[in-house]
């Protein structure tokens, strides 16, 4: 099959001994990185494991209300239930409407100089 990274998470088992396996969970802002890995339990699920890994108190203003959350970079609700080395992502509000930059740019680039 391969050596990508989908087939080692697919490939990853638990703990038989306590039912356990490894996740992070990460945050970055433009001044910091958060990046912890912990271990859970299975059934375990997003929400229970950024509340558990301690980001929620290391960078305040994270609100898990208003912020989506996610896998590997695809969206997921905080009650997806994780598999052994997924990477939880907390995502940032954007800064700026991707598409009204993009028309912005298009504007000042059909301006004559």
């Amino acid at each position: 099959m391969g050596d990508s990274v989908a087939d080692s998470v697919v490939d990853a088992k638990p703990d038989p001994a306590g039912g356990t396996f490894t996740v992070e969970v990460c945050y970055a802002t433009s001044l910091r990185e958060y990046l912890r890995e912990l271990t859970v339990e299975q059934g375990c699920t997003i929400e229970q494991a950024i509340i558990r890994s301690g980001v929620l108190e290391a960078i305040p203003g994270i609100d898990l209300a208003l912020q989506p959350v996610g896998l590997y970079g695809k969206k997921k609700p905080l009650d997806t239930v994780l598999r052994p080395r997924d990477r939880i992502e907390i995502y940032r509000p954007l800064v700026a409407d991707p598409k009204e930059s993009r028309r912005k740019r298009a504007e000042k680039k059909a301006q004559p100089t």
